[in-house]
């Protein structure tokens, strides 16, 4: 029996009583998955990303491990949400235009001192400023930048568009603006470089493509370290006592550690190692969240219908947005129809000895996102589900 035909005859013993669609988290390949990814980190602090797990319980699981320590989150309210359960170091990592969330955190001492907003433009302290309603709190700022490559005097651009501050001056300005606001602080920078941590760098059949990714990925750590350590020393100019310098992803835990600059890295991704997290060199992980769907349907020899499975993930479109049938081993979708919302055809020898009510697993290609298909999480250790917990939408909160 193969570690995967293993895995499949684990899940469906421990999910023996419970109908699918459902979906598990396996808390052994999720800690291992933890461990690995503070070995990496070579003794700096991770800096738990929200959008990736959408899960208090296990957020609360993987801080109390030693290595991990606070949270990057995805929106306003989500922040606050976070800080009002008992979670006391919340970064949002993306600006926000939440006029209710930013007069409450104004307002509230507790959630000014545990929550710190993302910022590049000084028309973001104007929004925040009118939206206070008479709340005197300080708004503690992360600054973020840009870490994009760009070749030929800008002409060639490669990672997201993000923020507009990419100079050390121009940060560094950002910085004297923060700093002649009233009612604000600086207190941390932010870079995050996706298109090294989020980019596979050894996709299958691509050789080419491949060899080009690394290639730039080089490049591109060597030309953020020295940027992003000027950014630093020009910032810390402006504010000597700069609290944080958060950098990295799961992809890029190691490199972006090795920066004297960076304090601390942000992972998220790497705790449940969606298929996405497959093409790398760097590191190998467990994957820990998956979900399965019903056969309900046997429409003809090396054909079966799962129920629903049309869950793709935010980007580009494309194959690679798509969740993989995973277990069983050998199935793949029918090119026709793919992913359904409502059903799923799935071809390949090894459905002929699926039967009406059997599980076929899934793995979703990005990692949080999944949660917001879930309303409970149901986690496994060795073939038993020894807890259920909700997602963010299983307590009512889909944040963005």
């Amino acid at each position: 029996m193969t570690a995967r035909a293993a895995d499949r005859a684990r899940y469906d013993r421990a999910t023996a009583q419970l109908d699918a669609p459902v979906a598990i988290v396996d808390l052994d390949a999720f800690d291992a998955n933890a461990d690995d990814l503070v070995r990496r980190a070579g003794g700096k602090p991770i800096r738990v990303a929200s959008k990736s797990v959408r899960c208090r319980a296990l957020l609360e699981r993987v801080l109390a491990r030693e290595g991990f320590a606070g949270i990057m989150s995805f929106t306003l309210a989500e922040s606050l949400w976070l800080a009002r359960s008992g979670f006391d170091d919340v970064l949002l990592a993306y600006p926000s235009a939440d006029r209710a969330g930013y007069a409450e955190l104004a307002a509230d001492a507790k959630l000014a001192a545990a929550v710190t907003v993302m910022i590049d433009d000084p028309a973001q302290l104007d929004l925040i400023d009118a939206a206070r309603a008479g709340g005197s709190e300080v708004v503690r700022v992360c600054l973020e930048l840009d870490t994009a490559l760009t070749l030929l005097g800008g002409r060639v651009r490669i990672g997201a568009r993000r923020s507009p501050l990419h100079s050390p001056a121009q940060v560094a300005e950002m910085a004297r603006a923060v700093a002649r606001r009233p009612g604000f602080e600086v207190v941390g920078i932010m870079a995050y470089e996706g298109h090294v941590a989020g980019v596979g760098d050894a996709v299958a059949g691509r050789p080419l493509r491949s060899r080009a990714v690394r290639l730039m990925q080089a490049a591109a750590r060597r030309e953020l370290a020295e940027r992003r350590a000027a950014v630093v020393r020009a910032v810390r100019e402006v504010v000597p006592d700069l609290e944080f310098v958060n950098g990295g992803g799961t992809g890029s835990v190691q490199h972006t550690a090795a920066e004297d600059a960076v304090t601390e890295i942000a992972a998220g991704s790497g705790l449940y190692v969606p298929r996405l997290f497959d093409n790398y060199t760097s590191f190998r992980g467990r994957p820990a969240a998956l979900f399965a769907l019903p056969v309900v349907r046997r429409p003809g020899v090396g054909v079966v219908t799962v129920l629903g499975g049309g869950y793709p993930a935010s980007g580009a479109p494309g194959a690679d947005r798509l969740p993989v049938p995973y277990l069983p081993e050998g199935l793949r979708y029918d090119p026709q129809e793919g992913a359904g919302e409502v059903q799923t055809p799935l071809l390949g020898p090894v459905v002929d000895d699926l039967l009406i009510g059997d599980k076929v697993w899934f793995r979703h290609a990005k990692a949080g996102e999944l949660c917001e298909r879930f309303d409970t999480l149901h986690l496994v250790e060795g073939d038993a589900v020894t807890a259920t917990v909700p997602t963010y939408r299983g307590e009512g909160h889909t944040f963005l």
